[in-house]
């Protein structure tokens, strides 16, 4: 098995370093990657982004949102997390098997006096509470393991950027769900920081493999390579909201002016249709508003700009851009 080094935390390389590996380098080679990444929501392959993201507190905080290619749920990475993946021949053993995965950061984690277990489908947890989530990939007869280990992440935060869907919340509860995860650092024995733990892992994977292993460091052709998938895929809109499915949004507020209620038709991350409803005032027809709004990129700065540019005042009087603004996410 070879480790491939790499010192980026910029999410979009990193997926896109993960998709050059599966699908270009030596396909008869086992390759381990241990990576980080700087705050980040990263989306699952079939995922609609705005619906799974706290888009407000993302955006604050100026928190990454990109979409990988393997399927599964949305989860936050930051520095205290640490990302393993494997990439190897898929074979029917393999196929969908993902305690062929896990269980070698078990048996590693074990080494380190923590004791973990695989539970459901995809999860790692202590005690009942999770802190690794997994996903897989396929490539012709090549397979993509990739999972997440919360190591020393803030937890507080990992709940707040994610949306808790309706659903979770009525049959778990809030309380439960927020309580769920927990860091691998308050199980070890003596406190390590989060560096330490990539290089006593890293050790112990490619021991439990028990195969020759090397260390690749990336090559200039490679970064090349990387970079060019980063901008075509990883660094766009159209991959990391317009890939959302359908959906459709409802919302009605009341404001000093009166009420209004938009419903959005969104499709591939554009308004395909819209319609205002209501109880204000004003002297243009708001046909000309849900025109415009059509054919737009459904995102808080195309959205601003647009409205910007109207005076909006004479399609709803009495009521703020930023009110009608509100009604659209």
């Amino acid at each position: 098995m070879i480790s491939i080094k790499n010192d980026s935390l910029d999410p979009r390389f990193n997926l896109a370093l993960e998709e050059y590996v599966v699908k270009e380098m030596d396909p008869s080679k086992d390759y381990l990657i241990l990576w980080q990444n700087a705050p980040s929501v990263i989306i699952g392959r079939n995922q609609n982004t705005l619906e799974e993201i706290n888009r407000e507190y993302v955006e604050k905080h100026g928190i990454n949102v990109v979409r990988r290619l393997s399927g599964g749920g949305a989860v936050y990475h930051d520095q205290g997390n640490l990302n393993y993946t494997f990439v190897t021949t898929s074979t029917d053993e393999i196929r969908n098997n993902f305690r062929r995965f896990t269980e070698p950061v078990i048996k590693a984690l074990a080494r380190l006096g923590v004791k973990a277990e695989h539970t459901g489908r995809n999860d790692i947890t202590i005690d009942g509470k999770k802190f690794s989530g997994n996903a897989q990939y396929y490539y012709q007869d090549r397979v993509l393991h990739h999972g997440t280990i919360l190591f020393d992440s803030d937890l507080e935060r990992v709940q707040e950027v994610l949306t808790v869907r309706a659903d979770k919340i009525a049959s778990k509860g809030i309380k439960s769900v927020r309580s769920r995860v927990t860091n691998v650092v308050d199980y070890l024995p003596e406190r390590i920081s989060v560096k330490e733990f990539q290089e006593l892992l890293e050790k112990l994977l490619l021991e439990e493999r028990d195969e020759e292993n090397s260390v690749y460091r990336l090559r200039e052709k490679d970064l090349e390579r990387v970079h060019q998938l980063r901008e075509a895929r990883y660094a766009t809109w159209e991959w990391n909201y317009g890939k959302s499915p359908k959906f459709n949004l409802k919302k009605g507020e009341r404001f000093a002016g009166g009420y209004v209620e938009v419903l959005l038709d969104i499709d591939k991350g554009l308004v395909v249709n819209c319609k205002i409803h209501g109880d204000f005032f004003g002297k243009r027809e708001v046909a000309e508003l849900e025109e415009g709004l059509t054919g737009l990129r459904h995102e808080p700065e195309t959205i601003r700009e647009y409205l910007a540019r109207l005076p909006f005042e004479e399609y709803m009087a009495g009521i703020t851009r930023e009110e009608f603004f509100s009604c659209l996410f």
